[in-house]
């Protein structure tokens, strides 16, 4: 059976929203207080603008945090996208320094098994097919020691021997599994991928805790452990199409020591949790992800179409979008302007699996330096209830808190059945106070820039003082894909419409 996941946290969010702004329409909108006129050509009257687009590329520097989901996975047959490779790179350590195994008073009698554990937070893809998970250790010195680098998705540690490997089920993690071979609920855990090391690692690891030989002993500090584990790569080697979220900082995700011991004369097993850090009580765990994509050979690959385009979540890609005849318009009371953006179908089972961005961001193209241009937020229109200026003359640049006011602006990913009979997705921009504004005071008919983000920078904000970091947006990282028509198709048209009343 093939499915797409929505990840775990984002299923409530993103289909309450759904539910709530599906049957929206252009005449029953809500614009703050008032409502859409009915367009009756005499006192109200709609004008429909070209919209002339184009393809982009992201040469994508996005960081992912320890604190965010990551992705593990592969996708080897996206007829429209290609190729999606993403490993996992991490440090576990011990919780506290000098550490040991068990418990204090503990008499060890031996190690049983080594067991990583990642815990898993949701799937995009087709999750039919099985992934194979491959294990080993990093050799990258310069990854164990930049405590503070967060590396972008490009960066990748050299790594040694292969330590373990597993075939993980996605549409089995659910179900509860048995630690250490106990059939008590408590001794079990769902959503948790589980990839058992080898006996020879296993061996290494437990003679680390010799505290009688301090040269042997890694759990005495931090930094030795850190010589010793430099850290450990998950990767997705072959078969599969889909991509899971993993992420780090959960207590389910960690290395598990399972142990034979003796207390008060009877013999037990437990195990010893090492963890990805915070930086709480010991320096922080160095995590990166890598995600690399393959285009190549498909149709989204140096696109050049003049009726379609084809828009990937971050690292993706993007639709420059320019609209000449804003610069012409007169002076005019604009009741709503509305970018509409549809999807071209293509192959309906291939579509479900791969499913579609929920969420679209658009902004603005920084007229400043053609050379090296930037890119800066919509005017007004991401929260009318906020107050921002993206020329920074004021205030805050983005909405404060990052917050998106979705039932006004849009975005958001809708559907409806096509001219053709099929299902087909789309997403409305409400652009409505930009426009005014540049009907009434003239302002610069900006380009604009469309693409599913998952976060963004703009940099030219920063300053000395204040460094700007990025921004988050409410795809999950890597999450959908989607073929739309450009401001020429003939049959999915991309068209900014605009109601209005004259003076």
């Amino acid at each position: 059976m093939q499915k797409t996941h929505l990840p775990i946290a984002f299923v409530g969010t993103f289909f309450l929203f759904f539910l709530t702004w599906s049957c929206t329409k252009i005449d029953t909108t809500n614009l703050g207080t008032d409502l859409i006129p009915t367009v009756d050509n005499v006192k109200t009257f709609a004008d429909t603008i070209d919209i002339v687009s184009t393809q982009g590329y992201f040469n994508d520097t996005s960081r992912i945090g320890k604190t965010e989901n990551n992705v593990l996975g592969k996708i080897s047959s996206d007829p429209l996208f290609g190729k999606t490779d993403a490993a996992i790179f991490m440090q576990v350590k011990p919780t506290f320094y000098p550490s040991y195994y068990g418990e204090a008073g503990d008499t060890l009698i031996g190690v049983d098994s080594v067991v990583l554990c990642l815990a898993y937070k949701g799937f995009w893809g087709d999750s039919s097919i099985d992934q194979t998970l491959q294990v080993k250790r990093i050799q990258d010195a310069d990854f164990r020691d930049s405590f503070y680098v967060t590396r972008d998705v490009n960066y990748q540690p050299a790594t040694g021997a292969i330590l373990g490997t597993a075939s993980v089920h996605v549409s089995g993690l659910a179900a509860f599994q048995k630690i250490g071979g106990k059939a008590v609920k408590t001794d079990s855990v769902q959503n948790q991928i589980r990839i058992k090391l080898s006996n020879s690692f296993r061996d290494e690891l437990f003679s680390q805790d010799s505290s009688s030989d301090f040269s042997r002993n890694a759990l005495k500090n931090d930094s030795l452990f850190r010589r010793y584990l430099n850290g450990l790569s998950i990767s997705s080697v072959g078969a599969g199409d889909g991509l899971m979220y993993i992420n780090l900082l959960d207590a389910m995700t960690r290395l598990e020591v399972h142990l034979r011991k003796r207390k008060a004369g009877v013999i037990d097993t437990s195990f010893t949790s090492l963890a990805v850090s915070s930086g709480a009580t010991i320096n922080p765990s160095k995590t990166s992800n890598y995600i690399k994509r393959d285009r190549s050979g498909t149709p989204s690959a140096n696109n050049s179409s003049t009726t379609e385009h084809y828009l990937q979540t971050t690292p993706g890609t993007y639709v420059n979008l320019s609209m000449p005849g804003l610069s012409n318009l007169s002076n005019r009371i604009v009741h709503r302007a509305q970018i509409s953006v549809e999807q071209i179908p293509a192959d309906p089972i291939k579509d479900s699996i791969f499913s579609v961005p929920p969420y679209m961001y658009l902004d603005l193209k920084d007229t400043g330096n053609a050379a090296s241009p930037k890119w800066k937020p919509i005017y007004y229109d991401l929260n009318p209830s906020l107050s921002y200026d993206p020329d920074y003359k004021t205030g805050y640049f983005y909405p404060s808190g990052e917050v998106i006011d979705y039932n006004y602006f849009g975005g958001f990913v809708r559907s409806k059945i096509g001219a053709f009979g099929q299902r087909v997705h789309y997403y409305e921009f409400n652009i409505t106070r930009y426009v005014q504004q540049l009907v009434t005071r003239h302002t610069p008919n900006y380009d604009m820039r469309m693409f599913p983000a998952y976060n963004f920078i703009y940099s030219q904000y920063a300053t000395a003082a204040i460094p700007v970091g990025y921004i988050t947006y409410d795809n999950p990282l890597a999450y959908g894909r989607i073929k739309v028509g450009s401001g020429s198709n003939p049959n999915y048209k991309m068209r900014l419409i605009i109601i209005y009343s004259k003076l």
